[in-house]
């Protein structure tokens, strides 16, 4: 008996130590292509591809997903009003779905309902933290639109020049260069610094928050010893009130999905909450002066950051067509893979195991390079110079014509074809750049072949 109790024992510690042990990653040959999002990977190819929750949600965090769900679908409304009160009373746009249509991509146009393109404000400088320097009765982002009795602080005007192109074969393409004038300015301001900023998708953004700052770090280790110069953005967070490394927005400028969530709610919608309970039009002439912030439950904030932060995301296709094996082989070959690193490892998080210790492939680095002068905004957001942009995760690139047609691709929408938004780069990606343009016709097919399967 002592024997068998002896053998139990140590056959129980073996397995205790065994499941203590950090899984591995599977090699290359033995992994599922597909799974983009680990086990939070869905397959669906419609119009719905970016909308669905993580597959592991069960109980009480799916109930808590499909509260944010209807949530960021509501249309919110002048105060007072008896339901979702609270709207500007200025504003850019009615709802979060109304930017994010489908959860992916917006449209760049401005002043109509269905505008996703928002401009960012400052002046030269920087404020307490390191981040832009506000306008004197602007703030950090133009509001163009307001409720009945209000004025919109004033419109953006985008125009657009075309210029021919061609490849060293002889093909050709068109870019178009946009320029953007603020008019009807409620309040005269010089010297401004603006900044277009296009509505991104939002799926799949809890498992970029859950990759290990180490990892990211790491990403930028390796690149500096392979001479590419991507950096990370460290950007104050309101929330938690510390410098933090920041991960979303254009230039990588927000640190957290609440934090991300919270603004967009405030400076998007004008609707106060716990985290931002000042509207962004106080101390203007179009204050309201009503004493109903904070608008916004922190339920329903909670709700929506939740909703945001476990959807899914779509799985890759093609993954053993010749074509698109051919094109991810050309892809890491030119350097495209240099900034569009593959594949994150997600850290142990036993608060939401839904995102723990998973291999994903979102295809980028989440750290800032420089793209060159013709990318550039010249306004800088906190470490992010006016020539750095985060690098923009690959993910999805194939479903944006599914989700949101037209596509439209790079931080203003400028690019509507995948070609047009690889002969945008420049600065550190003008050498690849450079190798696209001299491949044949075929090898460029096969390239964005692959990028269509992502």
């Amino acid at each position: 008996m002592t024997t068998f109790r002896v053998c139990i024992t140590a056959g129980v510690s073996a397995l205790l130590i065994q499941a203590c042990r950090e899984p591995q990653p599977f090699p290359d040959d033995q992994r599922d292509q597909r799974l983009s999002g680990g086990a939070n990977t869905v397959f669906d190819v419609s119009a719905e591809s970016f909308g669905h929750p993580f597959p592991t949600l069960s109980g009480h965090d799916l109930k808590i997903h499909e509260l944010g769900d209807t949530q960021f679908d509501q249309t919110f409304v002048a105060a007072p009003a008896p339901v979702n009160s609270g709207l500007g009373p200025i504003y850019n746009n009615v709802s979060c779905s109304s930017c994010h249509h489908n959860d992916g991509i917006g449209i760049p146009t401005a002043g109509d309902p269905q505008s996703a393109l928002l401009i960012r404000l400052s002046l030269p400088g920087a404020d307490a933290h390191g981040g832009p320097l506000p306008v004197p009765g602007y703030g950090n982002q133009l509001q163009d639109k307001a409720v009945l009795g209000k004025s919109p602080e004033g419109k953006v005007i985008i125009s657009y020049t075309y210029q021919k192109y061609s490849f060293a074969d002889g093909e050709s393409f068109e870019l178009r260069t946009p320029s953007y004038s603020l008019v009807n300015l409620y309040l005269p301001q010089g010297g401004m610094l603006i900044s277009p900023r296009l509505a991104p998708p939002v799926f799949g953004l809890g498992l970029l928050e859950a990759v290990p700052e180490d990892e990211i770090l790491s990403l930028a280790t390796q690149g500096a010893q392979n001479g590419v110069n991507g950096r990370p953005n460290y950007v104050w967070n309101p929330v938690t009130q510390r410098t933090e490394l920041g991960r979303f927005g254009w230039k990588a400028s927000a640190a957290s999905i609440l934090e991300q969530v919270g603004l967009a709610y405030n400076q998007d919608m004008g609707i106060t909450s716990e985290y931002f309970p000042t509207e962004s039009c106080a101390g203007q002439s179009q204050f309201d002066n009503l004493s109903d912030d904070p608008e916004l439950a922190d339920s329903l904030l909670v709700a929506v950051k939740f909703y945001v932060q476990s959807l899914a995301v779509p799985a890759r296709r093609n993954v053993n067509d010749p074509t698109v094996l051919r094109g991810e082989t050309l892809f890491r070959q030119v350097g495209c893979a240099s900034c569009h690193s593959e594949t994150m490892i997600t850290a142990v998080n036993v608060a939401f195991p839904a995102v723990s210790k998973q291999t994903i492939h979102p295809f980028t680095d989440l750290l800032l390079h420089d793209m060159g002068a013709g990318l550039a905004d010249n306004r800088p957001d906190f470490q992010a110079n006016g020539q750095e942009w985060r690098t923009a995760p690959l993910w999805g690139l194939g479903l944006f014509a599914s989700v949101n047609y037209p596509p439209y691709y790079l931080h203003d929408g400028r690019a509507r074809t995948l070609i047009e938004a690889i002969e945008w780069h420049g600065g550190e990606a003008a050498h690849a750049k450079g190798l696209f343009e001299q491949m044949s016709k075929s090898d460029r097919e096969a390239l964005l072949a692959f990028l269509m399967s992502l």
